[in-house]
């Protein structure tokens, strides 16, 4: 018997209270002992490795392109104006101009400026690959790139994390991983409960523990810390990737896609249904709010790391030792014979 459940001499016995069925009891006491515990523990542990690098992924990408638009206006050179040197350029000298620099490409557009000695925008193809250059439109010279590099790493950024590099089917995988983000979120919650004795200490993290229960006292203080905010990252995730059930369900309680102007304002529905963007890219409520979303965007990547490192306390290294500990059989084979 535990000595805690012992009463102390001449102390009151407590007043009978409600009881408790055992399986409740277990799960408010002591959850470690349930099954169900146990099991999601064990889909939350490989489901996290196995889904790790899309969730870093993601998660870096995601934090790198919430300024993206004032990045976008600070990074972008404008419009280049070249003075007058001579006649202008026909459609055709352009062109053999761009063949001339870049022999292996065939020219698919030309884009004039608005400005008479405005920069010509020449794209040019190769099978799969594309360049997009800008050309004086009186000289023919080259004058570099129209999407300057940091908009293009900034663009490959957003496509990765909504679309995965792959277009519509892309963004459906996007989409699902999403949901399984949020089942891993709601497995986390389960798993973190400690019992009705440990809730505050699991709050915590004990910084003079040994390093293994330092990196589960991380793991379940971040998780529990920040579980609202990848909750909803991930239940947002889902809404923009499969929007139609959320834009009917806002639909059955007041109007949507309704027009709206600067003398008339966005109506309520319509509000409610860029909730999900706002909330998720955290671009609504100026420069604190996004600031704060790219600090909290990281947290996954910490969460995984950190579970990466149970998963290797608990499942790689007694494998290892297991198998450095057993005989091979060749050496079994020369013990027997000895």
């Amino acid at each position: 018997m535990d000595r805690s459940t012992i009463p102390a001499p001449g102390s009151r016995l407590p007043a009978p209270g409600p009881l408790a069925s055992p399986r409740q009891s277990s799960w408010l006491h002591r959850p470690q002992n349930v099954f169900l515990r146990r099991a999601l523990f064990q889909i939350h542990l490989w489901t996290g490795i196995a889904f790790g690098l899309y969730v870093v992924a993601i998660s870096i990408t995601g934090s790198a392109i919430v300024f993206r638009n004032p990045l976008y206006k600070s990074l972008s050179h404008g419009p280049i104006m070249l003075p007058i040197t001579g006649p202008r350029l026909t459609h055709q000298q352009l062109k053999e101009a761009a063949e001339r620099a870049y022999p292996k490409y065939s020219v698919s557009y030309i884009w004039d400026g608005k400005y008479p000695n405005q920069a010509v925008e020449i794209w040019m193809r190769r099978g799969r690959s594309q360049k997009q250059r800008l050309f004086g439109p009186y000289t023919g010279k080259d004058l570099g790139p129209a999407v300057p590099t940091g908009i293009k790493i900034l663009a490959w950024m957003g496509d990765l994390h909504i679309n995965l590099l792959a277009g519509d089917p892309g963004r459906t995988v996007n989409g699902i991983g999403s949901g399984i983000l949020t089942l891993m979120c709601l497995t986390g919650l389960v798993i973190w409960w400690p019992g009705i004795s440990n809730w505050r200490r699991s709050l915590t993290v004990n910084w003079r523990a040994n390093w293994k229960r330092l990196n589960w006292d991380l793991h379940s203080a971040i998780g529990i810390w920040m579980f609202l905010f990848v909750f909803m990252w991930g239940i947002t995730g889902v809404l923009l990737v499969f929007p139609k059930p959320y834009q009917n369900l806002v639909g059955r309680f007041t109007p949507i896609n309704q027009p709206f102007g600067r003398r008339r304002p966005m109506a309520i529905g319509d509000q409610i249904l860029r909730w999900p963007a706002w909330i998720h890219f955290g671009n609504r409520w100026g420069w604190s709010i996004e600031t704060l979303w790219v600090i909290l965007g990281l947290v996954p990547v910490l969460l995984f790391v950190t579970g990466a490192i149970m998963w290797w306390n608990r499942v790689v290294s007694p494998a290892l030792k297991k198998t450095k500990s057993e005989p091979s059989p060749v050496s079994h084979q020369l013990i027997t014979k000895n």
